[in-house]
């Protein structure tokens, strides 16, 4: 096995998990949003702001690709959009790839999200009925690509070292 990745809508708990996972498996884990940044020298919202989505996706994608053709076992964290977009969800079926599906309710996920809103600039200006409602088109919007992990588990209601323990038992 050479890539876990993890993917999931924004608020699920991809960053967090993997980096419990990560210690808990001693594989390195690395965040591609914060690899986009490093690379571009630039915060996500300063490339959209600078660049355009497209050049973000473009970007995302070609770095998604040297990640999956490094030579070292990751654990790889996407972004929320990032299987979306360039038919990166074709790559989440690639030979030695185990791709993990981080599936939260939309009631998980406003709750989450709730918490810091200001640092998510998607939701930063919605009132809650408008945050629910964005989150529950979003999710259906993406749910296809998604769902072409070939694992799923269950965030909401779990302590993130139940989440851990269950993606384990997947790599086990």
């Amino acid at each position: 096995m050479k890539k876990i990745i993890l993917l999931g809508y924004m608020g699920c708990g991809k960053s967090t998990i993997a980096n419990k996972l990560s210690n808990c498996i001693e594989i390195p884990f690395v965040d591609l949003d914060k690899k986009i940044e490093e690379k571009a020298n630039l915060s996500i919202n300063a490339i959209f702001e600078k660049h355009g989505e497209i050049y973000f996706r473009k970007l995302e994608h070609q770095l998604f690709v040297e990640l999956l053709n490094s030579p070292e076992t990751l654990i790889i964290g996407l972004g929320g959009g990032t299987p979306c977009y360039a038919n990166n969800h074709e790559l989440l079926k690639e030979k030695g790839v185990v791709a993990i599906y981080l599936k939260a309710s939309i009631d998980t996920l406003f709750n989450r999200l709730s918490l810091n809103k200001s640092k998510r600039p998607l939701i930063a200006d919605k009132n809650d009925s408008e945050m629910k409602e964005f989150i529950a088109i979003h999710l259906f919007e993406r749910s296809f690509y998604y769902n072409q992990a070939q694992y799923k588990v269950v965030v909401d209601d779990k302590t993130i070292d139940e989440v851990v323990e269950d993606i384990i038992t997947i790599l086990a």
